[in-house]
């Protein structure tokens, strides 16, 4: 039986395993805004009626869930080159703009490097300590400094990696996307 379409290589169980992990931070991002919607909307509708009291916690939850929103929403995009990618040179050949990306990605990793060390030593800073208002523990506020750091990490090995390989050749680099492919929205991300 022929088909139609070439055959897709067996992704690595590094690819399916950062393949699974994006495809969780992408639910958990959409998770953490819609429970983020409860404490604001419970601000909002306090603050302008007499339908419900107002409550001090929502203010410091919301600012909780904005944090780790904002975190894995940098994780999400780091995975796919969107968070720290400026297309500020010119058209290169494809291993020139590997070596472009290989170098932009490095400062990244540098970047990533200091989130880890860093947030480590705020975090533990935050162990044993709780927030003023509703009494939580401020370890959750800032866990998602080192937590993005190393996801980027493993984010970014992949990406090093390709750009590696397509800079000796062993690897086509990847297509362009073309105007029509956006007009029709099946770009794959």
């Amino acid at each position: 039986m022929a088909t139609d379409s070439p055959a897709q290589p067996v992704a690595s169980l590094w690819r399916r395993f950062t393949a699974a992990y994006a495809a969780l931070l992408s639910h958990l991002v959409v998770v953490s805004i819609a429970i983020l919607l409860i404490p604001v909307s419970l601000q909002i509708f306090s603050r302008h009626t007499d339908l419900i009291p107002s409550y001090i916690w929502t203010e410091e939850m919301a600012r909780f869930l904005f944090i780790w929103t904002i975190a894995i929403g940098a994780m999400i995009g780091v995975r796919e080159s969107t968070h720290f990618e400026v297309d500020v040179m010119p058209e290169l050949p494809p291993r020139g703009e590997a070596v472009a990306r290989l170098i932009g990605r490095i400062g990244t990793l540098v970047l990533a490097c200091v989130f880890v060390f860093a947030g480590i030593k705020f975090t533990e800073f935050a162990w044993f300590r709780t927030s003023e208002l509703a009494d939580l523990p401020l370890w959750l506020i800032h866990l998602p400094w080192p937590l993005m750091g190393v996801t980027w990490i493993v984010f970014l090995g992949e990406q090093m990696l390709d750009d590696i390989l397509i800079m000796a050749g062993r690897k086509a680099p990847p297509q362009k996307a073309s105007l029509a492919d956006i007009d029709a929205g099946t770009l794959n991300l």
